[in-house]
């Protein structure tokens, strides 16, 4: 037995002979599969700084669960329910960039074209690091060398002034105009929520529509993600309180929640991540992406044709999905990361399964280990009691 899986092993016996985490098992499935789920995540709650998490498991024969321990409110004393919402952070680009390539098959977009042949009549084009040759298949696999807008100094200085601000695409944009790239155009990789943003606005310039109203039409509605919703005010439905901790670097503030209401507005983020959702659902829409689902699925080999980046262990960056090896093994998907909120949420496709996990903490101190391992733990717990193999 690998040192990894005696180490899990052990946190479910300790988990099992506690009373207060065998007790959370009643009033919910008793099936052994979610039973070990449960008491895992149960332990995690228990054992670390994390307040409360969610978890969404959509498995190989097309059902999908649900599962949710500790606190959405740690004041209140409110437990995490499976229906909780949180934000996504950066797994949102997965909708994004899945309309992006449904124009690609519909032959209204071009993954080798320019940027500029979209989107340079816009008067401040010419001031874009790199866009004169950036093309769309380099701004979604992060290697178009425009740097990010979101952890620029300046705007978070002017975030943190005006939290409830709404933006523009340029205002966005404008924290980069003139800087010098790290790099040219397809020279290097530089993961940037610039990318995303940049992508979303050649496509409502091709269709003459808004992205958010292509992908509810396109994907949201179609594959019945009815627990999935744009982030792009205040008032998100459903929204659990989070915790960013006294290093968060989007403002003064830990708790994320006052009255229902995010105490910032996460419009900023637009196409760089844009959406909460119940982990169920994601996990069902991470599954659908890469059963071929979510847009033509020819295009499969484009979207997990890599960037080698320093994301995890041999990992990679296609287009709009992160490539890796983790315990468990290969894993397709992507992380996510808003004030008060962590998201992983990956495919096995050794397993054919989904998981996607959501944390209502961004403070680093609350993990004991990544996220991403904690994924794959869960992974391994959900393979061995389905009886699958590598």
């Amino acid at each position: 037995m690998n040192p990894e899986r005696a180490r899990r092993l052990a946190v479910l016996l300790v988990a099992l002979s506690t009373p207060a985490l065998s007790g959370a098992l009643s009033g919910q499935s008793t099936d052994p599969l979610s039973a070990a789920v449960q008491v895992y995540i149960d332990s995690l709650t228990h054992n670390s700084g994390i307040p409360g998490l969610t978890l969404g498991l959509a498995l190989p024969d097309g059902t999908s669960r649900g599962f949710a321990a500790g606190w959405s409110d740690t004041t209140a004393h409110r437990e995490m329910r499976a229906t909780d919402r949180m934000l996504q952070g950066s797994v949102g680009k997965t909708y994004f960039g899945a309309v992006a390539l449904q124009l690609v098959s519909e032959g209204r977009l071009d993954l080798d074209a320019r940027l500029a042949d979209y989107l340079g009549d816009e008067p401040w084009y010419d001031r874009l690091p790199n866009g004169d040759d950036a093309t769309i298949r380099q701004l979604m696999s992060h290697t178009s060398g425009i740097v990010r807008y979101e952890l620029n100094p300046a705007f978070l200085q002017d975030l943190t002034r005006e939290p409830m601000r709404t933006w523009t695409a340029e205002e966005r944009l404008a924290y980069l105009f003139g800087m010098e790239p790290p790099f040219a155009a397809g020279e290097g990789w530089d993961y940037s929520d610039t990318n995303y943003i940049l992508v979303a606005m050649a496509v409502e310039k091709v269709l003459g529509t808004l992205i958010y109203d292509e992908i509810d039409r396109r994907l949201l509605g179609p594959l019945s993600l009815e627990n999935t919703v744009r982030s792009d005010r205040p008032a998100v439905p459903g929204i659990v309180n989070g915790y960013g901790g006294p290093e968060n670097p989007f403002g003064d503030f830990d708790e994320t929640v006052s009255e229902g209401r995010l105490v910032f507005n996460p419009q900023f983020e637009w196409a760089g991540g844009g959406f909460a959702s119940t982990t169920e659902d994601l996990a069902i829409w991470v599954r659908h992406i890469h059963e071929g689902r979510a847009f033509d699925p020819t295009l499969l080999d484009d979207f997990r044709t890599g960037t080698p980046a320093p994301l995890g262990p041999e990992a990679s960056y296609g287009l709009g999905v992160v490539m890796m090896q983790l315990p468990a093994g290969t894993a397709w998907g992507h992380s996510g990361f808003m004030p008060g909120y962590r998201t992983e949420a990956y495919y096995f496709p050794d397993y054919g399964f989904a998981l996607a996990l959501q944390v209502n903490s961004s403070d680093r101190p609350a993990f004991d280990r990544p996220p991403l391992l904690l994924l794959s733990e869960l992974a391994e717990i959900v393979s061995e009691h389905l009886g699958l193999g590598r």
